[in-house]
């Protein structure tokens, strides 16, 4: 590696070099002063690519530029802003917010040396403060893969944390590495942190973000190590016998780090529903000792099972037997006064005890008469303290119709036709729900699509009973209605959030006509505009380039189909990066691919080799962006 650039050196006739944050193997990181922002600090991360030369030099920054711009899409005030790049005597720069505070790896070790680690509470604020970090990048498509106390830094401006040093940063870095560039199917994540799917096979998903997350919160509220808190050989998790949470929070934990990853929460918005409980207000997090961070006792036997008691086992002592009486068979067995092992054996205990009870049995007696007779007395008072406060309760407590906090229940009319569509938007607050209602007619087709973070809608039928299939809090819904009456779209806040904007497309069609319709001397006009056109395009890469972005006009009348070759075992991505369109992935066979159907982004190993198509619906006339790309 070649040496670090020296301080004060002045790069692009701008960033000036204070000093050296970090070293690792894809190169260093500068805190620089940017002369262009008012001397603003900023971080300057160098990737050095392995092999000198122009040709590597030219490949590594085509590389460079096309993944950096996935960079750049990322706009959240808890992620450092990717501001440019550049390269400089054959160097090439990521020029990044600098970001002040301390990592909660650096948190964590200085509440170890005290024997601490942190609490519950903090532990479900930081997750509650990052969930919505996760939703944000999840939406473009875009996977951290890196997370764990190391990357999270709480910022000293406002105490938030905040996500540093991204997966594709260092996946970036380990191509740079490659002697020919290439390679694609890189390991990024930390050991322990990172989920079997990602470490063994390079490929991630949203729910691996969220299974790093639970074993970094694992790790701070326990102070351990994720190689001691899982068990390899039986693939099961152990933290809980080093702290104790409440069961709702360690249910959601547990499920998160569920070894399959279709085992897990799918999205951040499962995740921060099942968090929507609060723990308690009397619920407080017992103080962490540093007797957890002991080995545990050493067990002469193993457990037959996990769900063992972990109590100590505690010796519990008993009378001995009496020792018997031997006789010699010469001579009589002497005469041995029997033992009083009793006081009733005793006549004159036994005679003074029964005194003493008849002295308490006349005492409690005389006790008993006296207080009947003072709660004789005393029922006057009694009716008057009754009567005199009955109004106030029945006053006081008519704030009975905290129910009618219903107005914080809209219902708006959506006046929509066959063959037309309708959009709304609006910002939602977390006590809020809207029901959108439209009229619909048996076998009419449905399509409703919601944009935003912190919003989801679920589709109610005239029965106000869900319709058919994933209808619940999702955020795209296709069917065609089962009867003719008012269909309810009500959208709802994600948890935890306090408001969300939203975007609501909604599109109608005609009823298809049934299959005799050929015979009728007339056929109705409406089959024509519920048939979409397909307009095929054939996806070809540029010489040395394995992936680009198709930008196309659509509108629900017409489907782009994109025809992409592949072999099998090739890694196979489709993302959608703009407009209002959905997904729908087809095998050379065929087939649908069932996780590929009506989703904004798609990344798998094909199963075959062949021609896949890639069909774009769109919900509305809308421009869209797709990127596709094939790799090894």
């Amino acid at each position: 590696m070649r040496p670090p650039i020296p301080t004060s050196s002045t790069l692009q006739n701008r960033y000036r070099i204070l000093n050296v944050l970090g070293q690792g193997g894809f190169g260093r990181t500068y805190l620089a002063e940017d002369q262009g922002r008012f001397n603003e600090r900023c971080a300057l991360k160098e990737l050095i690519p392995a092999q000198g030369g122009a040709y590597a030099l030219d490949k590594s920054k085509e590389l460079f530029q096309r993944e950096a711009q996935t960079l750049y899409q990322i706009q959240h005030p808890q992620i450092p802003q990717f501001r440019a790049t550049f390269e400089e005597d054959q160097r090439l720069f990521l020029v990044q917010d600098y970001v002040e505070g301390q990592t909660y790896r650096t948190l964590l070790e200085q509440r170890q040396v005290q024997g601490l680690a942190f609490s519950e509470a903090e532990v479900l604020q930081l997750m509650r403060q990052l969930l919505p970090v996760l939703a944000h990048i999840h939406s473009k498509g875009i996977i951290h893969r890196d997370i764990a106390p190391d990357n999270i830094m709480l910022r000293q401006q406002d105490g938030k944390p905040v996500l540093i040093d991204f997966g594709v940063v260092k996946e970036l870095a380990t191509r740079f590495q490659s002697p020919n560039l290439t390679t694609q199917n890189t390991t990024v994540g930390k050991p322990g942190f990172a989920p079997s799917e990602q470490m063994q096979s390079g490929r991630a998903y949203p729910s691996s973000d969220l299974y790093s997350l639970a074993v970094t919160a694992v790790v701070l509220l326990t102070g351990r190590e994720p190689q001691t808190l899982f068990d390899d050989t039986t693939l099961t998790w152990y933290w809980q016998r080093w702290v104790t949470v409440s069961p709702s929070f360690a249910q959601v934990l547990n499920k998160m780090l569920s070894y399959r990853p279709g085992d897990r929460f799918q999205s951040v918005a499962e995740v921060v529903q099942a968090l929507q409980s609060p723990i308690p207000a009397t619920y407080t997090q017992p103080p962490y000792q540093p007797s957890p961070v002991q080995p545990p006792p050493v067990q002469t036997a193993p457990p037959p099972t996990p769900d063992v008691s972990h109590m100590a086992t505690m010796a519990v002592g008993r009378s001995p037997d009496p020792l018997p009486v031997t006789t010699s068979p010469n001579r009589a067995a002497p005469t041995i006064p029997a033992a009083r092992n009793s006081v009733w054996d005793d006549p004159l205990a036994v005679v003074a005890i029964g005194l003493g009870l008849v002295v308490l049995t006349g005492v409690g007696t005389w006790a008993v008469v006296r207080a009947v007779l003072n709660n004789q007395s005393t029922p006057t008072p009694t009716p008057t303290l009754t009567t005199s406060f009955s109004p106030s309760p029945t006053t006081s407590l008519t704030p009975t119709p905290k129910p009618t906090n219903s107005p914080d229940v809209r219902n708006e009319g959506l006046d929509i036709r066959p063959d037309t569509k309708a959009v709304r938007t609006g910002t939602l607050r977390s006590n809020e729900t809207v029901n959108y209602i439209l009229a619909g007619g048996e076998g009419q087709q449905l399509s409703a699509v919601i944009a935003g973070e912190g919003v989801l809608m679920s589709m109610l039928g005239p029965d106000r009973q869900l319709l058919p299939g994933q209808s619940n809090r999702v955020s795209l819904w296709q069917g065609t209605l089962p009867s003719t009456g008012n269909y309810y779209i009500q959208l709802s806040p994600v948890k935890g959030l306090d408001k969300s904007d939203y975007r609501l497309d909604v599109s109608l069609r005609s009823a298809v006509a049934p299959s005799p319709s050929p015979t009728s001397t007339t056929p109705p006009p409406s089959p024509s505009p519920s048939t979409p056109t397909v307009e095929s395009h054939r996806v070809q890469f540029e010489a040395g380039q394995t992936a680009t972005t198709v930008s196309e006009r659509a509108n629900p009348q017409l489907i782009h189909r994109y025809l992409v070759r592949a072999t099998e075992g090739q890694i196979f991505k489709a993302i959608v990066r703009d407009g209002s369109v959905t997904l729908n992935i087809t095998t050379p066979d065929g087939q649908p691919i069932q996780a590929a159907t009506n989703v904004l982004s798609w990344e798998d190993q094909l199963p075959m080799s062949g021609t896949y198509q890639i069909d774009v619906i769109a919900t509305q006339d809308t421009t869209f962006s797709l990127d596709i790309g094939v790799r090894n």
